[in-house]
């Protein structure tokens, strides 16, 4: 039999750390990297394992016994003895991020965190990747608020996790409307994907899912999306970072003038006025 060949990707090559908290290792992981059953681990950290491929298992020694999936995140305890793996001996892939501190240690107390752990379940596993690496895999922190700024954007991405666990728990048969809502709302690498083509990914007919999805929102898919997309322009201007041709273009707009006069139709006043605004001058 051939050696499954491992590989991996770094997202963090050095501690992001603040007062709130440190994000020490994040990355992606391919292979076959085993934690034995007759050698549990105490990691000393928190753990996120996010299952991307492939079939796994899990153990600790509160006794919990459970195989992964393809979309199952694995909450490791600091202080628990614990093992995965893979459960066919094949490869199998995920993201990995440890990390420590208050902010965490605050955050584990939420009942809506430690409910289900320590598998919560997430779909479209693509998207959670492609939000995590967001986050993570940023130049290194040029001071202690940019620090500071990417451990709090994770902490929003954990506290997201666990209520879209909880949600699809309770409400198994919304587990669509929360699935939509994501990928309208956030663009995957090639793009903005169209409502029609978000409605293919949950299985359902356009005109049902429109139907459907407006009558929980309150918002047709279109329009939700395109006040997503608007939301992201307002934090963009805010932060002062990209011109307005950048930012049309990131947000999938045609051109400029089509991004301004959604812009305006939306907030009330054209991007430039809203800058100003927001930042002064």
């Amino acid at each position: 039999m051939n050696p499954v060949l491992q590989t991996s990707e770094n997202w963090v090559n050095s501690p992001i750390s603040s007062e709130l908290g440190t994000i020490w290792m994040a990355g992606l992981l391919q292979g076959k990297e085993d934690i034995p059953l007759n050698k549990m681990r105490i990691l000393g950290r928190n753990a996120l394992i996010l299952m991307l491929n492939g079939n796994g298992y899990y153990h600790d020694s509160n006794g919990i016994q459970c195989s992964l999936r393809p979309g199952d995140a694995v909450l490791v305890d600091p202080e628990l003895a614990h093992a995965y793996g893979s459960e066919d001996g094949k490869s199998w892939g995920q993201v990995y991020v440890v990390f420590s501190g208050l902010q965490f240690d605050l955050l584990s107390q939420s009942p809506v965190y430690r409910s289900h752990q320590p598998i919560w379940h997430l779909e479209p596993v693509e998207l959670w990747k492609q939000r995590l690496e967001k986050v993570l895999s940023t130049p290194p922190a040029e001071s202690p608020i940019e620090s500071l700024r990417t451990i709090m954007r994770f902490t929003q991405l954990i506290v997201e996790m666990a209520t879209t666990d909880a949600t699809s728990r309770k409400h198994p048969k919304e587990a669509w409307l929360e699935e939509s809502m994501h990928l309208l709302g956030e663009p995957y690498r090639s793009g903005w994907m169209s409502p029609q083509e978000v409605a293919r990914q949950i299985g359902q007919s356009y005109d049902g899912f429109r139907k459907k999805f407006s009558a929980k929102t309150g918002l047709a898919p279109g329009k939700y999306q395109q006040k997503r997309r608007i939301d992201e322009a307002c934090a963009a201007l805010y932060r002062g970072g990209d011109n307005f041709k950048e930012l049309a273009e990131k947000l999938g707009f045609c051109d400029v003038y089509h991004f301004s006069k959604v812009f305006r139709q939306t907030v009330g006043m054209p991007p430039s006025v809203y800058r100003r605004t927001v930042r002064g001058g």
